[in-house]
């Protein structure tokens, strides 16, 4: 019997307020979509460093006939500075942390500059001798790059170590922002959804102050006329979840896999698993935020 009161009385605070209720539900949808977006950017961004991270490499430049480099003083790199940097690129002090390398001489290195820019006017004004011989390092672990940058930086026939890591941070870095500027408007939005909740509870219990004014007086407990305020504040944010899931679903088809997966195949992408995962997270954030703004806006129609 009580379950049925309760639920009638839901049924009721919803129509009475439909204009209000309309409007908690879209400002929570679209507030949990920008909650669920930074949470999709931050999985996006784990499978990004996961995907490059592992392809990360050292990249170490050899001097040149015409490297200006303090290192490259006596000139070209000779054979014995080459076999001295593949002995400690083998060697015991750096096995821990080279998976692999290998040599590229100027000729491969020539090879495939003009395999990548082979539609451009560029190619024409480069020559082998211009392209410097270098080792390409592959490491264990890509977070200890600068181990090895430190090792050979400023060696003798070596011109120039350059480190791949600090091109991918960056983009990291920017992939972050967007996270927490999606989290930034997430936030503002959802504070927008709490005050709407608390003006649609706040008029419905105004409107049935009699009520709750009698049941009281009979004895009802606090918590049993709250509940059907609660709910009502529960039931739009649900609805404002489903719309943020089917939000974030259709984000993921049509631009994630229709747009960027076809165009930029280089990476791994979120999925429609992902979106689910995060599903919950949505509906636990907005059933908390509806009730809580529900429980604090009925205190003064609670007094006797």
């Amino acid at each position: 019997m009580r379950v049925g009161f309760v639920a009638n009385e839901v049924g009721i605070g919803l129509w009475r307020n439909l204009s209000m209720t309309v409007s908690v539900v879209l400002v929570t949808a679209v507030s949990l979509t920008f909650f669920g977006a930074g949470l999709l950017f931050q999985r996006q961004v784990d499978l990004l460093k996961d995907y490059w991270y592992d392809r990360v490499q050292v990249s170490m430049f050899l001097c040149g006939a015409e490297s200006d480099a303090a290192s490259c003083a006596t000139g070209a790199a000779t054979d014995q500075q080459k076999q001295t940097i593949e002995a400690d690129l083998g060697g015991p002090e750096l096995a821990p942390y080279v998976e692999q390398w290998f040599y590229e001489s100027q000729q491969e290195a020539y090879d495939r500059f003009t395999e990548q820019f082979a539609d451009s006017a560029i190619v024409e004004n480069v020559t082998v001798e211009q392209l410097p011989e270098s080792y390409r390092i592959r490491l264990t672990d890509p977070s200890q790059t600068d181990v090895v940058v430190a090792y050979f930086a400023g060696r003798a026939g070596v011109e120039e170590v350059d480190d791949q890591r600090d091109l991918l941070d960056g983009l990291f870095r920017f992939l972050d922002g967007a996270r927490w500027t999606a989290w930034f408007i997430a936030g503002f939005l959802l504070l927008a959804s709490v005050l709407l909740v608390w003006t649609t509870i706040r008029l419905a219990a105004f409107n049935r102050r009699r009520e709750t004014g009698i049941m009281r007086l009979v004895g009802a407990s606090k918590f049993f006329i709250q509940l059907p305020f609660m709910l009502e504040g529960i039931v739009a944010a649900c609805l404002g979840a489903v719309i943020a899931t089917v939000l974030l679903l259709t984000g993921e088809r049509l631009l994630v896999r229709g747009y960027l997966a076809e165009r930029v195949r280089v990476a791994d992408y979120v999925g429609p698993a992902d979106v689910f995962a995060i599903a919950p997270w949505m509906f636990a954030v907005g059933i908390v935020l509806a009730a809580v703004a529900s429980l604090l806006s009925l205190q003064r129609y609670l007094k006797v």
